[in-house]
């Protein structure tokens, strides 16, 4: 497996050293552990994890899904929500950030593991797809300004008028 760092956001430190033993023992690198949303967005600048693993409620003026909004906008990173909270209004706000994967404490080195799996797996099609899709997009822009200066070419306008009728003609 190649390594894989991952950012721990938890503010409870007991629950982020079970995390960080769980995700050593799985072969996974540690890239720090934040415990609010504004030690999130420092330390995911600072150390380049290639995914996030946040708690949803955490201590101070940012929560986790703040956090993990301006995460993903920011740095384009897979956010797993990590939560005890189940309430239907919180879990729809976190799912509207568009996290790929959601984990309900506790949960054990499997559940973990597939999650991450899962979310790097996504991320790296999501990736794979937004590039084929920029390719397609450039090819088409070339083939239509390609096109587009044949039929400029093609139009021979000496009064504005007749430049407008050419065209008209062309469809």
């Amino acid at each position: 497996m190649a390594e894989v760092r991952i950012l721990i956001v938890e503010d409870e430190h007991i629950v982020a050293m079970g995390i960080k033993r769980m995700l050593k023992s799985l072969g996974y690198t540690l890239a720090g552990v934040a415990s609010s949303g504004e030690d999130a967005i420092s330390k995911t600048e600072s150390t380049f994890p290639d995914l996030v693993l946040m708690d949803i409620m955490l201590k101070g003026d940012m929560n986790g899904i703040e956090a993990a909004k301006e995460i993903k906008a920011r740095f384009d990173l897979p956010v797993v929500y990590l939560t005890a909270c189940s309430e239907s209004k919180i879990v729809e706000r976190a799912w509207k950030t568009g996290p790929l994967g959601y984990i309900v404490k506790p949960f054990d080195e499997k559940d973990l593991q597939k999650s991450i799996d899962v979310a790097l797996r996504r991320h790296r099609m999501e990736k794979n797809e937004l590039e084929k899709g920029s390719e397609k997009t450039e090819k088409s822009s070339e083939k239509c300004g390609k096109n587009s200066r044949k039929l400029f070419d093609s139009v021979e306008c000496t009064e504005p008028v007749e430049c407008t009728e050419s065209f008209q003609n062309l469809k």
